[in-house]
């Protein structure tokens, strides 16, 4: 059986922590920095936190984005995934589609809910 110690998972997740300072709600899943931030873009909010590598429930480890509010639209849509990025080296660095979509309309704010980015210990 294949494994993975908690040091090798915290060191991807520590990426995000380390390097990770903006959020982009996106109108379809992005696969490029570019697209995350300019193509399919409807809004975005800069200086976000994310914690350290821990315990995930029910195995492998996580790390979590903070609860944002206020943020910024910039373009009228449907917003359906979230994008986080990496803007000093131009890195998506994780993306991940919402639950439910939410239409958007330009001018308006946002608010997204903390959210875990986790790894599954390998099966």
């Amino acid at each position: 059986m294949a494994t993975l110690s908690d040091r090798v998972l915290d060191n991807g997740l520590a990426v995000l922590q380390g390097e990770a300072n903006r959020v982009d709600i996106c109108s379809s899943e992005p696969s490029t920095y570019s697209d995350a931030t300019s193509v399919l873009t409807l809004g975005n909010k800069t200086s976000i936190t994310i914690s350290a590598p821990a315990d995930a429930s029910p195995n492998g480890r996580k790390v979590t984005m903070s609860a944002i509010s206020g943020a910024s639209v910039t373009a009228t849509g449907t917003a359906t995934h979230y994008a986080i990025s990496d803007t000093g080296n131009s890195r998506l660095l994780a993306t991940g589609a919402f639950s439910t979509s939410q239409p958007v309309i330009s001018g308006d704010k946002f608010s997204l809910a903390s959210s875990d980015i986790r790894i599954p210990d390998p099966s």
